[in-house]
């Protein structure tokens, strides 16, 4: 995953499409992990946490724009 420096230099619309697959990738993985098939569990947390920077640049760029 990229970090939050590379993240910041991407469009707001290349943010919202990752964020949306990260979201979904989330809810598949809680899925995985709740049937037992899930290969790694700690996935989950690094995927949460790769989420939680897209929104955090997302909500930096709408402050900047006003």
């Amino acid at each position: 995953m990229k970090k939050a420096k590379e993240l910041r230099e991407m469009s707001p619309e290349e943010l919202e499409s990752r964020e949306r697959d990260l979201t979904e990738e989330v809810f598949n993985l809680r899925f995985q992990i709740a049937a037992g098939i899930a290969e790694n569990p700690q996935i989950l947390r690094n995927v949460r946490k790769n989420l939680a920077r897209v929104k955090t640049v997302r909500r930096e760029k709408e402050l900047q724009n006003g």
